[in-house]
């Protein structure tokens, strides 16, 4: 049977009592969130764990013959939870000439608030604070915690898990992410003691138009809401990449790059899922020759060499050339 893990929509669904079909509808914008398990800080806003960065060396041996002991190496790794806020403002007069109802227009809000705060949460997975200096990278924050891209391991065209595709056109690159989604690879973190989802009564307030300025003010229901949040990659061999892929001739992606980036993996650590953007799910589905009798398109890829696909809108296609 396989491992059922907590993901982030157990944690929403939870915390806002929300019905499973509400919490679907809100994910379907983050397919990486949908499918990555969350796990608990090992201390509060700080968590730590061991990264193993090489394998022992083992060999044979005759009887009676000794041999150099090897150890596997690893390091000491602590990131720091980021904390997501998503509190939200419902104009008094608003919410009461609501047909519903006052409390339907405030969850209203709120769940739109909550869909926002998901995707800019997997943009902060994917694309981390080094995602933030792209010209697309508008999503991603720079106060918020690292992410895939922000991993030693695949930020050079020499790191063992990169496939350079080659493309040279400056700030058009994309990059396709190996990712093993495991809870000892690549899983979400929040923030252990206490609740995973931080969410407060709704109360009214006086809310301040342009604070400062003409101080105009209505009255408003606010909910505070947030949560601490961050991205464990467990090992240097969770985590690979296809980087520099453009629209290039002949640098666009391929089942043949990705068949590269898996044979780069050490056995019994391939990647369970290949995280792309739509440009390079179209780039992959015109690389394939339709063998159909009718001569019919080859339909939209949802895996490669037996590795899932996952597409998101969070990959940018505005990356810089990776050296």
């Amino acid at each position: 049977m396989a491992d059922d893990l907590k993901t982030l929509s157990d944690l929403v669904a939870d915390a806002l009592d929300l019905a499973p079909i509400e919490v679907s509808d809100v994910l379907k914008a983050t397919p990486l969130l949908d499918l990555t398990s969350m796990e608990q800080s090992s201390n509060g806003v700080t968590h730590s764990y061991t990264k193993e960065t090489a394998a022992p060396v083992v060999g044979f041996r005759a009887v009676n013959a000794g041999r150099d002991m090897d150890k596997s190496a690893d390091t000491k790794v602590s990131v720091t939870l980021k904390y997501l806020d998503f509190s939200w403002v419902v104009d008094v007069a608003q919410a009461q000439a609501s047909r519903r109802g006052p409390e339907w227009e405030i969850a209203r809000e709120g769940l739109r608030h909550i869909e926002a705060a998901l995707i800019k949460h997997e943009a902060q997975v994917i694309n981390g604070v080094v995602g933030a200096s792209d010209s697309a990278g508008a999503s991603v924050d720079a106060a918020g915690f690292t992410g895939l891209r922000d991993a030693s391991t695949i930020d050079a065209v020499a790191d063992t898990l990169v496939i350079n595709a080659g493309g040279t056109t400056i700030d058009t690159a994309s990059s396709v992410y190996g990712v093993r989604l495991a809870a000892n690879g690549v899983v979400g973190i929040y923030k252990g003691d206490g609740p995973a989802v931080q969410l407060g009564d709704t109360t009214t307030i006086q809310r301040l138009v342009n604070p400062g300025t003409d101080n105009k003010s209505y009255p408003a229901f606010y909910t505070p809401g947030g949560l601490w949040l961050a991205l464990q990659v467990g090992s240097a061999y969770d985590l690979g990449r296809i980087a520099n892929l453009t629209e290039d001739s002949g640098k666009t992606l391929t089942d043949d790059l990705i068949a590269q980036l898996i044979a780069a993996y050490p056995v019994g650590k391939i990647p369970t899922h290949l995280v792309m953007s739509r440009r390079s799910l179209r780039q992959l589905q015109q690389s394939r020759t339709a063998t159909t009798v009718t001569g019919a398109p080859a339909p939209f890829p949802t895996e490669s060499h037996g590795v899932q696909i996952v597409v998101s809108d969070n990959v940018s296609d505005t990356e810089e050339i990776l050296v």
